[in-house]
């Protein structure tokens, strides 16, 4: 027999499980609501961890899903630094960390990922630091301002982030990556170019094609990077961006189906195949009415999203789930980038406007069908790239690239 009992179970406290409490109010559920994170902080958002927080010019406090009162005035129960360590999914159990079992009506697991660590020989130094909380982000900060010059491994998001933000903070930065250009596999080596050229212009060193190979540091802390290439870069700091791997342990042992692509299959309605339990964020694997098929898409805006569409049908409505992904990226104050896309791959790339100039939108297509956009400086160009995404567009690709076509005739 389990301790007690809620209606509503949300398993997880990052973005997805703040979202999917919020959005059950606001969808009118009246059930007890009990949130589960392992995390010692509030769920938040993750973006400015790289960004505005990493450079001390955002609180805590900014980032909150909800405010510290919201919990309190809606009735919904927070446990932080509690980690469910057990789903009984046909006795619709779960076992907390505490020992407490709590029975539930509907649950929803948003694990969300854990960051992809490096085995290589030396990873065990301190000064080697992985970011995805708070609690990372204090510390790469601290760390960074007695550093003899900071080594990002990786030639994404987080590392290109990183190093703008503590090169902007006056520290001596170089990225090892395995892309010859950064953001190459997002975005294609022409517009991944342009990035380089950024953040080249404001003093960081860039080596693509090599790899990781080794640390070296001495008394227990690290001040070396060698790669595969022979290369061997100085540094009192570490930063790796190597991307991160769906947390399913849970789901897992619960005995839900894992997808071709490594997350939770459900359903377009974000529903499992056991009624009542749903997925949301880096972990939900769904049957995108976008794609006709399996997607499984890991940034913040999918985490919330999905979490609205999971609340929803948690409150007896059924819709599935039809969000277009969006995000964004600063380098510092240097230049963003936006990105729309339904989270499908595609070879053909066709660009509006000019890469050279700072000012231009790449559309991804796919068998002529446009999959995707990113801009730099042409926010309009997206609500057109959504459009188009949405009614599975072919466009004539010489009218797309040709700044005189009228996008919203395409």
């Amino acid at each position: 027999m389990a301790d007690r009992s809620v209606d509503f179970l949300i398993i997880g406290g990052g973005v997805a499980g703040g979202y999917c409490a919020r959005a059950l109010r606001e969808e009118g559920a009246e059930g007890s609501i009990l949130l589960v994170g392992r995390e010692p902080d509030p769920p938040y958002f993750r973006p400015a961890l790289s960004k505005e927080y990493l450079a001390g010019k955002q609180g805590r406090e900014d980032g909150l899903v909800v405010s510290d009162d919201w919990w309190k005035e809606n009735d919904v129960e927070l446990l932080t630094g509690t980690s469910v360590m057990k789903v009984d999914a046909g006795e619709r159990v779960a076992k907390l960390s505490t020992r407490e079992e709590v029975g539930f009506g509907k649950a929803l697991l948003a694990t969300g990922s854990n960051v992809r660590r490096l085995q290589v020989e030396g990873c065990e130094l301190e000064g080697i630091h992985y970011l995805r909380s708070y609690g990372n982000s204090d510390a790469i900060r601290a760390e960074s301002e007695d550093a003899d010059g900071v080594v990002l491994i990786g030639g994404s998001f987080i590392a290109c982030e990183v190093a703008a933000t503590l090169t902007a903070r006056g520290q001596r930065c170089a990225l090892v990556m395995q892309e010859e250009v950064t953001f190459e596999r997002q975005f294609g080596r022409d517009v991944g170019g342009f990035f380089q050229g950024v953040l080249e212009e404001h003093g960081i060193e860039i080596h693509g094609g090599d790899d990781l190979d080794h640390y070296e540091g001495s008394d227990g802390h690290v001040g070396r990077v060698v790669t595969k290439g022979g290369l061997e870069l100085d540094c009192g700091l570490v930063v790796v961006g190597a991307g991160v791997v769906p947390d399913t342990t849970l789901a897992k042992s619960a005995g839900l189906d894992i997808g071709e692509r490594g997350g939770v299959r459900c359903s377009a309605r974000l529903e499992t195949e056991v009624p009542g339990l749903y997925v949301a964020g880096d972990i939900a694997e769904y049957d995108s009415p976008l794609l006709d098929g399996p997607a499984r898409i890991e940034h913040w805006d999918v985490a919330f999203n999905q979490a609205k569409t999971a609340a929803r049908n948690m409150a007896g409505q059924d819709v599935p789930h039809e969000e277009i992904p969006y995000f964004w990226s600063d380098l510092s104050d240097w230049a963003g980038l936006e990105y729309v896309g339904a989270g499908a791959g595609g070879d053909d790339r066709v660009v509006r406007g000019s890469i050279d100039d700072g000012s231009f939108t790449s559309f991804t297509l796919a068998d002529g069908r446009v999959m995707s956009a990113v801009t730099v400086g042409r926010s309009d160009d997206l609500e057109h790239a959504r459009r188009m995404i949405r009614e599975r567009s072919k466009p004539d690709a010489a009218a797309l690239a040709d700044e005189s076509t009228n996008l919203g005739e395409l």
